[in-house]
């Protein structure tokens, strides 16, 4: 097969998401036929653009510095290709003479590579398209977990620690937003965050269960009657019965992206809600809220090591089903004990334009809680050295004046 390789990065970046990238280029050097590496610049669009690098000329150390800096150092695009769009990709890979074909990113990245390869059957043309993970949403089927989830959590599970303390210390209503359109993973590795009984988050709420607005402002009450405050952590996708986001409905002004989606994380409209009505109809003063947004994505020093590695492996993998095999495919983890892994290439079909959410045996039955199941499942993707946080004992003076 033609001997030139393009590699690119597509949706949100992620903390390792450059791991995979230099993955695909350190491997594809060990091979003799392979003329050149190429990058496209802001993913698809830059193909169709042909902003193309040449990563060749790129040094190991230089690589291997980028591997280790978040977010995508060959830039990304939200662009969501249709057929057209697609075949306008075939056209730059067959004028530049594109054997190898590797792209980075979540559902419509794999769902792009797998219009990709059937333009290229259809002329007939010898191309090899390998989609490889990447989403802190976890939403890829198939896949035990996906690169770029682990590191997100991470930062999740330890920015709850440190609002807890803050909680802790002034206690009050709190009020968090957490990415996840339509899976839960990421607001749910809030609890991993936890340490003491009383430890928030007190409340999760997932978008894989029906919100009430009503239940919910009765769960604040309640435990701020147990604890005397309450950490809340919610998905920016939780929803009514009818399937509506809350924050249509709750919204006055609706914002909405480049595919038409109302636009729901980002812009703090959830969280300002929300802290609305607890003020407004439980009254209470202290109510604080945030929505953590693209913090959650690229945080510079919150890298998980198992993330880092595995973010590395799929992308040679890639590489390395891309030159043995006669067929294109997507890199999929899957978890072969406690813990490891193990890589396989699966069909893009099963991959592409499907979204997986959390399964009922990681919520808790109350619905404002994860299971141990799901503390077990994640606690081994957060890496080493997890910070830990401690209290005084408090021993209490007995009161002298009687009031």
């Amino acid at each position: 097969m033609r001997g030139k390789v393009l590699v690119a990065q597509g949706g949100g970046p992620s903390a390792v998401i450059n791991q995979s990238m230099v993955g695909v280029v350190l491997e594809a050097r060990r091979f003799q036929h392979v003329e050149r590496i190429y990058g496209a610049f802001h993913g698809v669009r830059g193909i169709i653009n042909e902003d193309l690098v040449d990563l060749t000329q790129e040094t190991t150390h230089s690589l291997e510095m980028a591997a280790m800096t978040p977010s995508s150092v060959l830039g990304s695009t939200r662009d969501k290709p249709d057929v057209k769009y697609c075949q306008e990709i075939f056209r730059t890979l067959k004028a530049h003479d594109i054997g190898y074909f590797f792209y980075i990113g979540g559902n419509d990245s794999s769902d792009t590579v797998r219009i990709v390869a059937e333009e290229a059957r259809k002329a007939s043309y010898d191309l090899r398209c390998m989609h490889i993970p990447k989403t802190i949403d976890n939403d890829l089927e198939v896949n035990d977990h996906c690169p770029g989830y682990p590191s997100a959590a991470r930062f999740v599970a330890q920015a709850f620690m440190g609002l807890n303390l803050d909680n802790w210390a002034l206690p009050g209503v709190y009020i968090a937003i957490i990415m996840g359109r339509h899976a839960g993973f990421l607001t749910a590795a809030s609890a991993l965050g936890k340490k003491f009984p009383d430890d928030g988050p007190h409340l999760i709420y997932l978008p894989e269960r029906v919100f009430s607005v009503d239940r919910f402002l009765a769960d604040v009450k309640a435990t701020m009657g147990k604890y005397g405050r309450c950490m809340v952590a919610a998905s920016e996708g939780i929803h009514d019965d009818t399937g509506v986001p809350i924050a249509l409905k709750l919204a006055k002004q609706i914002e909405r992206d480049a595919h038409g989606n109302v636009r729901l994380s980002g812009t703090g409209a959830l969280a300002d809600l929300l802290t609305g009505e607890v003020q407004a109809k439980l009254g209470f003063t202290r109510v604080r809220g945030d929505t953590l947004g693209y913090l959650q994505r690229s945080f510079v020093g919150c890298v998980s090591d198992v993330d880092a590695r595995e973010a590395r492996e799929v992308g040679e993998k890639a590489v390395q089903w891309a030159m043995w095999s006669k067929t294109d495919g997507s890199v999929t983890i899957h978890r072969t004990g406690f813990y490891s892994v193990d890589y396989r290439l699966t069909p893009l079909e099963k991959i592409a334009g499907k979204t997986k959410v959390m399964p009922d045996e990681f919520i808790d039955p109350s619905g404002t809680d994860v299971t141990d199941a799901f503390r077990m499942y994640l606690r081994p993707l957060l890496g080493s050295g997890l910070p830990d946080v401690h209290r005084l004992r408090l021993h209490r003076v007995e009161k002298i004046i009687k009031k």
